[in-house]
């Protein structure tokens, strides 16, 4: 592929031909905030904090999905862009509880959001407890679309949720408002595994929150390669007092990618079983 040259916030590059925008600042050093973006998943384009100034442009573009072009202008910190970005912050944070989502907590600092200024009305949304294996907690979705793009053409293939309803009534979905075990769901724990704020969430981790007992300080993370078959895929055991209370999978191994089956991801019980 050919090279194509531009200027980041001043700053003259080269990049290759079909790089976003994200990845041409991030190779300036310009650090672009993202929430729906996920590094293995199809941009969602849902979240718009990933925004960035293109001169020439009437409406800020979506820096994850626009793709750079030859002689582009953009700036990443204009005072247009930081207050698009505020606003996003600041909607997310008044309609959702982002307590467990690290990354919006972090757009919301960078850009001294204040959510408290359009709180109003929010939904009570009860917890769907239904399987064994996750929980959903749907007063913490914001409509990222990741667990969506993971069930579908991304990763598993499956397709058992989606997004229904409109306006401050959408929501995921696994048709006509079914329990999981009902659904297509093959529970792989991919959507839980992409997931940037704790809406879907392990049975584990979300029992031990509830008693209070999980400590993030304390778990050690051991790498290992899955037991069930001759795959490949790389394991990463998430320990808590000499029991495994997650898995989870690095997002840039060859094999996985991050996703994993209901077995390599659930399938942990027996290492642990009393003799």
């Amino acid at each position: 592929m050919g090279q194509i040259s531009l200027t980041i916030d001043g700053i003259p590059v080269q990049v290759e031909e079909g790089t976003t925008l994200r990845a041409a600042a991030q190779a300036v050093g310009q650090e672009v905030p993202t929430v729906c973006w996920h590094e293995n998943l199809t941009p969602a384009n849902a979240c718009r904090a990933c925004v960035v100034e293109v001169e020439g442009n009437r409406a800020l573009v979506a820096s994850c999905s626009r793709v750079a072009e030859e002689g582009m202008v953009v700036h990443t910190q204009s005072p247009r862009v930081q207050n698009a970005r505020r606003v996003v912050g600041e909607l997310l944070a008044s309609a959702t509880d982002v307590s467990l989502a690290p990354s919006v907590q972090t757009l919301l600092e960078r850009t001294q959001a204040t959510p408290e200024r359009l709180a109003g009305e929010t939904r009570e949304i009860p917890v769907r407890d239904d399987n064994r294996l996750y929980v959903r907690d749907y007063a913490k979705c914001i409509l990222c679309y990741r667990c969506v793009e993971a069930c579908g053409t991304d990763a598993q293939n499956t397709f058992a949720i989606q997004v229904a309803g409109r306006g401050f009534e959408a929501h995921i979905d696994a048709g006509f408002g079914r329990d999981m075990p009902e659904s297509d769901c093959v529970f792989c724990g991919n959507c839980v595994a992409v997931c940037p704020t704790g809406a879907l969430i392990d049975r584990s981790e979300w029992t031990l929150r509830q008693e209070g007992a999980w400590n993030a300080d304390d778990i050690e993370v051991t790498q290992t390669v899955c037991s069930y078959c001759g795959v490949g895929c790389q394991l990463e055991l998430h320990v808590q007092n000499n029991r495994i209370v997650k898995v989870t999978s690095p997002m840039d191994h060859p094999v996985t990618h991050g996703m994993l089956c209901v077995k390599g991801r659930y399938g942990y019980q027996y290492v642990q079983a009393e003799p």
